[in-house]
């Protein structure tokens, strides 16, 4: 009897779950690969931190205007004190391109102190899905081009201070990257084009990042505000 009266209820028990449930409205995690290039999200951060993003381009428009108008010859981006913040990345650069013969080993610097904040730029947009963040390392690409500029710019002059205290003109033929990449490579005549290309490409770079970075905002900041008035 007791048997036959809990058969019932066994019937007619809900099946056990096979796992956890997914909240409505949230991808598990690796399942969304979908990657914008803004942030569609509610403004649950307040308009504090648009005008705290906003301040940030702000400075980093007028500080990259300030960057554009140095002149190559007085060594342009080479003078802020992010040069010093790439240096390492250059250094680093050198080292990791080492066993990839002389001209590559030389071009490593270049190389190194591009390829970080491309890194950054892709670990905040497709890791953290920053597209604020982002346009900020974009900014720092466009930056970078600007500092190897002038370097490039000096291929025949000889003329800036190098690693060390050394210039150019008094070091031995490689110790200078752009006169030996352009000398190796048949483009030493070229070297003031190159350097004009390095910087309009870097102001290029500087411009699109803060209008990534306007973008951003106001898809995850102000769009969201005139949605719910």
């Amino acid at each position: 009897m007791i048997f036959s009266r809990l058969k019932p209820m066994q019937e007619t028990s809900p099946e056990p779950s096979k796992g956890p449930k997914k909240a409505q409205g949230h991808a598990a995690y690796g399942e969304d690969t979908h990657i914008t290039f803004y942030e569609q999200e509610d403004a649950s951060s307040g308009i504090f931190f648009a005008v705290l993003k906003g301040g940030l381009l702000v400075l980093l428009t007028l500080w990259g205007i300030k960057l554009a108008a140095i002149p190559l010859i007085e060594g342009g981006a080479g003078n802020s004190f992010l040069h010093n913040v790439n240096l390492p990345f250059h250094e680093a650069g050198h080292l990791f391109f080492s066993p990839f013969g002389r001209v590559i080993h030389s071009l490593g610097g270049t190389l190194g102190q591009l390829l970080m904040p491309m890194i950054c730029l892709l670990t905040l947009l497709f890791k953290q899905r920053d597209p604020f963040g982002a346009s900020v390392c974009l900014w720092w690409i466009g930056e970078n081009f600007l500092d190897i500029a002038p370097y490039a710019d000096d291929a025949r002059r000889l003329s800036l201070p190098l690693l060390g205290g050394n210039f150019g003109h008094s070091s031995p033929y490689g110790f200078h990257d752009w006169e030996f990449i352009l000398t190796e490579t048949g483009l030493l005549a070229q070297d003031h084009a190159i350097a004009a290309g390095f910087k309009g490409l870097g102001i290029l770079l500087m411009t699109a990042a803060i209008a990534w970075g306007a973008h951003s905002i106001y898809k995850k900041h102000i769009e969201p505000l005139k949605d719910n008035s």
